[in-house]
């Protein structure tokens, strides 16, 4: 006996609408039981995870400095897997686009210029697309496979960083603390509004979110990302190349990663440290699924996925519970969102197998 999947000739459209609210009260649902059997109170749990952080004006700030990365990133990977190309690295990307980023005010501190901030966002940018540049030669090269290529790659990345945080790049004056010097003012990107701490990031992540959305539905690039991912063998006979969409893809998937990386760095830290990102880079996996690879619809899952950050936070001071319990909250939330995607398209068979006379009979 074994179990199948069958595609179905038509997905129901009511409940393609549905899935992602379906997702989100099943993650609710078996968040709850995970709580209880953690003994927690589950309604105490999903009130300090969704509610509290929406209290305070101060949390709005903090939901919007959570969501910018999450967003970018994540807008950047519905292109490669919208295109069939699978980048797992994007944190990877997010830090080397932090590293890049930040040479300018941490080697040339001294330099006080309005050059110095674009600069630092264009070099993060680059950084990261080279970056992810990587596994796409590997890809289109030596035919190597992106998923273990550009997660490996994310290990070497933070690595990375934490030797330039702990030597080179450590400030002298930092009392041995392994950080860099704080950036000069000109570094840092600027708040949007005077009473709070959001930046620039999720002006970017919302502009980035629009414009990908506007390529996709109407621009021929994006028809030959749906095409390419959909079936490379019709793209082939539209003309299109499916090694230049990989270079295509990665590239811009990483170009955003790096953008958030530095906009992490520049807005929200003011300096190089051994850690940078809670995990931005994977959770965005996360957003981008929860967001149905619509970059309209991955702005409204960013700040989902942000406020369980910021409620994981919260409820670790008001109920005593583990960064741990929070990363599996926002795992059951991947699950439950690709398994209500899955059983849309498929549908679940059970074959069984009898031998009479040497002939097998499917069930």
């Amino acid at each position: 006996m074994r179990i199948e999947l069958q595609k179905r000739p038509e997905g129901s459209r009511l409940f393609s609408f549905l899935s992602p609210l379906l997702a989100l009260a099943l993650t609710l649902f078996f968040g709850g039981i995970m709580f209880w059997m953690l003994g927690k109170n589950p309604v105490d749990a999903l009130y300090s995870f969704f509610i509290e952080p929406l209290l305070e004006v101060w949390s709005l700030h903090e939901l919007a400095i959570k969501a910018a990365p999450l967003i970018l990133i994540a807008v950047g990977l519905s292109v490669c897997y919208r295109s069939n190309n699978w980048n797992i690295g994007a944190e990877g990307q997010f830090t080397i686009g932090a590293i890049t980023g930040s040479i300018l005010p941490v080697l040339y501190p001294e330099w006080h210029s309005p050059m110095i901030l674009p600069l630092m966002l264009i070099m993060g940018m680059v950084g990261g697309a080279l970056y992810a540049g990587i596994p796409a030669l590997l890809k289109t090269r030596f035919n190597t496979n992106e998923i273990l290529t550009s997660l490996m790659l994310v290990y070497i990345a933070q690595l990375y960083l934490d030797w330039l945080a702990r030597g080179p790049w450590r400030d002298p004056q930092g009392y041995n603390f392994p950080q860099s010097r704080s950036f000069v003012p000109e570094a840092v990107l600027p708040e949007i509004l005077d009473s709070g701490r959001a930046h620039l990031a999720i002006v970017f992540a919302v502009v980035a979110a629009v414009a990908l959305w506007f390529m996709m539905r109407f621009m021929l690039k994006g028809f030959e990302v749906t095409v390419l991912g959909q079936s490379e063998r019709a793209g082939r006979f539209a003309g299109f190349s499916a090694r230049r969409m990989v270079w295509f893809s990665m590239l811009v998937s990483g170009a955003l990663a790096g953008l958030a990386g530095i906009s992490e760095v520049s807005g929200s830290i003011g300096h190089v440290q051994p850690t940078i990102s809670p995990g931005y880079g994977f959770t965005a996996i996360i957003v981008a699924f929860l967001g149905r690879l619509n970059p309209l619809g991955i702005v409204a899952s960013g700040f989902v996925l942000a406020l369980t950050y910021l409620g994981g936070e919260a409820a670790q001071l008001s109920i005593g519970i583990s960064d741990k319990v929070s990363r599996v909250f926002q795992g059951l939330l991947l699950f439950f969102v690709l398994s209500c995607d899955t059983l849309i398209h498929y549908r679940v068979r059970i074959v069984t197998q009898k031998l009479t006379g040497g002939t097998a009979r499917h069930a």
